[in-house]
């Protein structure tokens, strides 16, 4: 039975046994209504840290508006819908309608009378692919490093109840500070309850700056994460730490054929000509400098790109970026935002199922810890057993690690111990290796061969501690392949290939 299947048993039991308490039937049904919807992932971190920007260039649309109004102070629930909508949920329980407004091109929303202490959330419909599995919430930020985060943001992610309000977290961070500890800690209490920063991840935000637009920046950045991801995971605060140039990456996915041309003139300028009119944005949108290219065009390339962007755009035009479309494509990919794609991808939107049903674990945890029953006491005892089976989340850890280069293995085995673990894809067939139109027999013969090899590969008697736990997590990831087909969890191919490991039945595996 999957893990959503086993959450929903687990939510009628606690029905049963809390059906004299009103307001746990209340939370219930709210816990068993995540289960149906998509997983819900929060953009959190300081004030200024480009949470606006980097939900943008997730969704590859100006949806988010990235300018500081009231509409940036508010916890703003970003879902697919048929057609755009926004609706503010006020203080006194009413749902008012908010338009949309567009200023200089930027977006935004019109809160007329309304303040942003009266909003108690926003609520954006909007049509994108990106929204179709993973509901966004945007959050304020903190008004100062020192400062707490907005009350509504705690209220979301580390409630007093204990039960968060996401299923996810993406953290963006300028620096390491004891405020962004601090919370990340609270985060992963709350998400994860006892198994720790499940689905935390972090976001080494604005990472251009940290060169100040240099073309090295994102070299810079890298080794900032890598010395963030270093401590985070060290204290278990956090599952990976990526660098992201969100601006870039934003005017990576809403190239226009405009700006396109206007960097082929930029790269066609000798280069000394170049570099001066880019010593600053301010001499770069100057009427007498470049005077080929208009001044409200280089002011939006300021705008939409920064000096890093520009710059880069430039080089990669120069080595052979010919239209619009590859340029964008390499800009994204220099942004670091397809790193971040990949690992919201792979740890959250694949582990949708596993991340919610842990979600609905917690707050059932929470719920039944209340009741003196002896009933309650077993069904907890049931969820707290549910929670102890955490493989899918020391298969994220041991990514993380693999990520950072802190695994002792030969590249070969790197690379098959990555997929196994579900690097590339949960279902069996991609762990394994094999076609997707593989029988189950053969998926299972596999993976007996797989967990055979990493048994023997975690006895070698010089392996580092390190190496041999990520080996014994691999022949845990093999044996609940095993486990799954023995089950009959997947009766032909296309249900092998469509539930993933981490929602079969064997109790390694979450």
């Amino acid at each position: 039975m999957a893990g959503v299947d086993r959450a929903r048993t687990l939510l009628d039991a606690a029905r049963t046994v809390l059906a004299d308490d009103p307001h746990a039937r209340a939370d219930l049904d709210l816990c068993e209504h995540r289960l149906y919807q998509p997983v819900r992932v929060a953009l959190a971190g300081s004030l200024k840290a480009g949470k606006s920007t980097l939900l943008n260039a997730l969704v590859g649309q100006d949806i988010a508006p990235t300018d500081a109004t009231e509409c940036t102070r508010v916890v703003t629930w970003y879902r697919n819908g048929q057609s755009p909508s926004v609706t503010a949920h006020v203080d006194d329980g009413r749902s008012v309608p908010i338009p949309v407004t567009r200023i200089d091109g930027r977006l935004g929303f019109d809160f007329g009378r309304l303040t942003a202490d009266r909003v108690d959330r926003l609520d954006v419909e909007w049509p994108a692919r990106a929204l179709h599995s993973t509901t966004i919430v945007d959050t304020p930020g903190t008004a100062s490093l020192s400062t707490e985060l907005s009350a509504s943001t705690i209220r979301l992610l580390t409630p007093e109840d204990g039960q968060s309000g996401v299923d996810a977290v993406v953290y963006l961070l300028r620096s390491l500070t004891a405020t962004d500890t601090a919370m990340l800690r609270r985060i992963g209490t709350a998400i994860g309850g006892s198994s720790g920063p499940l689905g935390v991840i972090g976001v080494v935000s604005r990472a251009d700056e940290l060169g100040a637009g240099r073309m090295d920046a994102m070299i810079s950045a890298h080794q900032i994460a890598g010395r963030f991801a270093g401590e985070l995971e060290r204290t278990g605060l956090c599952q990976a730490v990526v660098p992201v140039a969100g601006l870039l990456a934003l005017g990576a996915r809403t190239l226009r054929e405009v700006e396109f041309r206007a960097l082929a003139q930029l790269a066609a300028t000798p280069g000394p000509d170049l570099e001066s009119a880019l010593l600053t944005m301010d001499r770069f949108t100057r009427p007498d400098i470049l005077p080929a290219i208009s001044v409200d065009l280089r002011r939006s390339l300021a705008e939409r790109f920064g000096a890093f962007g520009i710059r880069m755009a430039v080089t990669l035009i120069r080595f052979g970026a010919t239209s619009s479309s590859t340029l964008a494509t390499e800009l994204v990919e220099r942004s670091g935002l397809s790193e971040l794609g990949a690992i919201i991808d792979t740890q959250f939107a694949q582990r949708a199922d596993q991340l919610k049903s842990h979600s609905a674990l917690v707050t059932l945890d929470h719920l039944l810890s209340g009741s003196s029953s002896s009933r309650a006491r077993e069904v907890r005892a049931a969820v707290r057993r549910e929670l102890a089976d955490v493989h899918g989340f020391r298969e994220l850890r041991l990514l993380s690690t693999i990520r950072a280069g802190g695994l002792e293995l030969p590249p070969d085995q790197i690379g098959e111990l990555t997929r196994l673990i579900g690097g590339s894809g949960i279902d069996p067939t991609t762990r394994l290796g094999l076609p997707l139109d593989t029988d189950t027999h053969r998926i299972r013969d596999a993976a007996v061969d797989a967990a055979r090899t990493w048994r023997a590969r975690a006895a070698h008697p010089l392996l580092s501690p390190t190496a041999a736990s990520a080996c014994q997590v691999a022949v845990r990831s093999a044996e609940g392949i095993v486990a799954m087909i023995g089950a009959g969890a997947s009766a032909n191919t296309g249900g092998a290939h469509q539930r993933g490991v981490s929602g079969g039945s064997h109790r390694s595996n979450g």
